[in-house]
């Protein structure tokens, strides 16, 4: 049975058996990454999936690629299981459907949908699917009962557009090796609470309310972080909330700490996934207003130059 560390990336695929092996390694995979569940394919053809698994504090991040399938969450095997989750479907491409309390959720690419481990529940897909799967303990939410908000499908335009495109990034970054990622635990815990919230047609707690409006304020920061002449004000003003707000939102430092962070995190991401293209560029787009600010506040980040930080990532000396 492939086995999966929940403190650890881990990558698991059906390539690693014979095709017609590979829905029942299928199974055994999907039990072990997220809880006891019993599967059927949806064809006769081939099956081919696999899940990249990984951790960032208490919330579980897993990435699914796979054929058409039907997924079920008996009352057997919720007995036979001591955790207690809830989960969010992230649907990336393709569509399927989400079934629990009563409720069905289309999931559609965009769109996300909360179910929860202790009580049944399905998922179908008819043709090869993508989502983000977010899993996290019921103890660490700000949410008393989950029957309303289950299989409620929350997509763009609603706060769980938001909560997903925040997901998305911090799979992404988590994927890619940053441990320092774990500081925004909290604050992830505080989204999904606030989407919780949401979905079940409930008042945000305060600690839930101020991380929606905390992510409309850092999702701001994201989207222009190119422009040099970005300021707490320019932000404000977008974000419909005063100065003083802003800043307290923003946490330790500021405006000014959190855009050096996005921008110095776009930075790296850049180096490594364009090593032919010039640093100079690089800074630029990132919102750097001169190139030697740019390696200052590099160095002083990494400890490295952007030349130096390439190599040891090895992507060679290209573009330096």
């Amino acid at each position: 049975m492939p086995s999966v560390d929940r403190r650890a990336h881990t990558r698991l695929s059906t390539a690693e058996v014979a095709a017609r092996e590979a829905f029942a390694y299928w199974r055994e995979m999907i039990c072990a990454t997220f809880v006891r569940l019993a599967a059927e394919p949806v064809s006769d053809a081939d099956f081919s999936g696999r899940i990249d698994h990984v951790p960032v504090g208490e919330v579980e991040l897993s990435t699914v690629v796979a054929c058409g399938q039907h997924v079920r969450r008996t009352r057997g095997l919720i007995a036979a299981d001591t955790g207690e989750f809830l989960l969010a479907s992230i649907q990336l491409r393709g569509e399927g459907r989400v079934g629990q309390d009563g409720r069905t959720a289309i999931l559609t690419p965009g769109t996300m949908a909360f179910y929860d481990s202790t009580r049944p529940y399905t998922l179908h897909f008819d043709q090869p699917f993508h989502q983000l799967v977010v899993q996290v303990p019921k103890s660490e939410l700000l949410l008393r009962d989950s029957r309303d908000l289950t299989a409620r499908a929350l997509g763009p335009g609603t706060p769980g557009g938001v909560v997903s495109s925040f997901f998305r990034s911090l799979a992404e970054g988590a994927g890619s090796g940053a441990a320092e990622l774990t500081v925004l635990v909290p604050h992830a815990m505080g989204l999904l609470s606030a989407a919780a919230s949401y979905a079940g047609r409930l008042a945000p707690a305060r600690p839930a309310a101020d991380a929606w409006a905390r992510e409309r304020v850092l999702g701001f920061l994201r989207r222009h972080l190119a422009d040099p002449a970005l300021d707490a004000e320019t932000v404000a003003r977008a974000c419909h909330v005063s100065r003083r707000t802003v800043y307290r939102l923003a946490g330790p430092g500021g405006v000014a700490v959190q855009l050096r962070r996005l921008r110095l995190e776009r930075a790296r991401a850049l180096l490594l996934a364009e090593p032919l293209r010039p640093v100079a560029g690089i800074a630029a787009d990132c919102g750097f207003d001169s190139e030697s600010g740019f390696y200052r506040a590099f160095r002083a980040a990494t400890g490295q130059t952007p030349a130096e930080y390439r190599r040891s990532h090895g992507s060679g000396t290209a573009g330096q």
